[in-house]
């Protein structure tokens, strides 16, 4: 099912926030923690859109879904920051948090696999607890992109979440990440429940 059509970047302010979550810089372009940033460049690429404006310290571009004007933004902040560049533009366009779409690596699901929540803790993941803190709330409905568990008990995390993926994981992350285009535009529609329902592993 794909609900989109090509067409440039709609004029006037954003209703809402698609944040994804990654980290800058050429080296961690295919790592776990970017599937936030692969989502991005999907859906912008789905839409004949550029995420190349420089604002709220972030890449941003303008979609629109669902008849709603959306800022897709990049958080240029490196992943434990990300809040400072979503409180920024939440601030200047005045969307409250469950406007706001957040889009993130979870290690809890394996590759291929996607979670819609409507709120809910950081679940330890840095780039949320972020966003908690800034926004001083946990009210905002979030996209979770399967990237897999460590391959050993042992191995540190952040080793883990700054790994690439494999050419197999990559093309998975990709069918994830194109379903979740589909999911974001039930949660921008008022449809969060069906996203849920259709989309959650």
């Amino acid at each position: 099912m794909n609900f989109f059509s090509r067409s440039k970047a709609p004029a006037g302010p954003p209703e809402f926030i698609i944040a994804c979550l990654g980290n800058p810089g050429k080296q961690y372009e295919t790592t776990r923690h970017n599937a936030g940033f692969l989502f991005a460049e999907l859906i912008a690429d789905k839409q004949d859109v550029k995420i190349n404006n420089i604002q709220f310290k972030a890449v941003t571009g303008k979609i629109e879904l669902a008849g709603h004007k959306c800022l897709l933004m990049k958080p240029q902040t490196f992943m434990n920051n990300s809040g400072e560049a979503v409180r920024a533009a939440a601030s200047f366009y005045k969307i409250p948090p469950e406007k706001i779409i957040v889009v993130f690596d979870d290690i809890s699901l394996p590759c291929g696999k996607l979670r819609i929540r409507r709120k809910g803790s950081d679940g330890g993941h840095n780039g949320i607890k972020s966003i908690i803190y800034h926004l001083s709330s946990d009210n905002f409905p979030r996209v979770k992109l399967g990237v897999g568990q460590k391959l050993h008990p042992e191995m540190d995390l952040a080793d883990w979440v700054l790994s690439s993926f494999s050419k197999n994981d990559l093309v998975e992350l990709r069918k994830a990440a194109d379903e979740a285009c589909d999911a974001v535009e039930l949660i921008v529609s008022g449809e969060i429940d069906k996203a849920m329902n259709a989309h959650n592993s």
